[in-house]
């Protein structure tokens, strides 16, 4: 998922989105979280490290590591349309969706996807 800290729609539904996905598929996908500055405005690495720091470990605890694209550049590579935008990969790296939002139009298709391609959780099929 891309995102960003001055975003509200990333921190009030993105970022907890990303930690039940996490804790529903964590052992069976890779997330990641990057930050960026595509859609909003540019700060200087120095303004923005401390800060995101701070929100992944003391804040929100992500479970899940958080990279940052200071110039957006790979948020414009991958023609994200915004924040938050999630981008589901297949392990040789192809794209299989693109998703942008954080509504629950985008949380159903992306939690489908999941489902699909990393199968139910079995503890959850009973």
């Amino acid at each position: 998922m891309t995102f960003n800290l001055e975003c509200a729609g990333c921190v009030s539904r993105g970022i907890p989105f990303m930690k039940r996905l996490h804790s529903e598929f964590g052992s069976r996908v890779n997330l990641l979280a990057v930050h960026t500055s595509h859609g909003h405005r540019p700060l200087p690495r120095e303004d923005v490290e401390p800060t995101l720091i701070k929100f992944a470990r003391d804040f929100a605890r992500l479970p899940f590591p958080v990279a940052l694209d200071v110039s957006g550049t790979l948020a414009r590579a991958w023609q994200t349309e915004g924040t938050p935008h999630w981008l589901a990969f297949a392990p040789g790296g192809e794209l299989l969706r693109s998703v942008y939002g954080s509504q629950d139009n985008a949380q159903t298709r992306l939690h489908y996807l999941l489902e699909e391609w990393a199968g139910q959780d079995p503890e959850a099929q009973g």
